[in-house]
């Protein structure tokens, strides 16, 4: 079995991370930090929004399961790619929307996919999601790691995961496993 990785950041990593764990072909996933400015950032510096981190997802996943395109199409459908710095209430550079291109082919497939997306007028406000060439990652504290299966009962866990994983089994239930 072949695997690959892709990086993307889109607001809180515990999103996500729920999200693609529930994917078809994906075979891990481990929320971190990258695209900053210091070694091994821990969550409450990423917070202070000083490091240029952002939290991030890695995701281990099977090419030949699932394509790099369809985790695309994913990760635009759960989160606004037309704010800066911020997802819903979660604010500041740590929240920012980026993919982390691991490969040429990585960062022409996001280019063409946000290019179409622009085409086809799918949002209203320009699209400011970066695309950016991966460099380290670093994972982060085990209490972050599949938070939303681990604290179903948070109150961030109820009010703003669970209605996405309502959406991802309504968009996207050939995908799930």
């Amino acid at each position: 079995m072949k695997k690959e990785i892709a990086i993307f950041a889109g607001g809180c990593f515990w999103c996500l991370d729920s999200i693609f764990r529930k994917i078809n072909g994906v075979l891990n996933v481990e929320s971190g930090y990258t695209g900053g400015n210091m070694d091994n950032p821990s969550y409450e510096i990423v917070c202070s929004g000083t490091t240029g981190h952002a939290e991030a997802v890695k995701i281990e996943y099977d090419p030949s399961m699932i394509s790099y395109e369809k985790l695309l199409e994913i990760f635009f459908a759960f989160h606004d790619p037309t704010t800066l710095n911020r997802q819903g209430n979660d604010a500041g550079p740590q929240y920012r929307g980026a993919i982390f291109y691991a490969s040429d082919a990585q960062k022409e497939s996001a280019e063409k996919f946000i290019a179409l997306l622009e085409k086809d007028k799918k949002y209203t406000d320009p699209i400011v999601t970066e695309v950016l060439p991966l460099g380290k990652f670093y994972p982060a504290e085990s209490y972050h790691q599949d938070y939303f299966n681990k604290n179903p009962g948070n109150a961030y866990c109820s009010f703003t995961i669970a209605p996405k994983m309502k959406k991802l089994a309504e968009k996207f239930p050939e995908l799930l496993i």
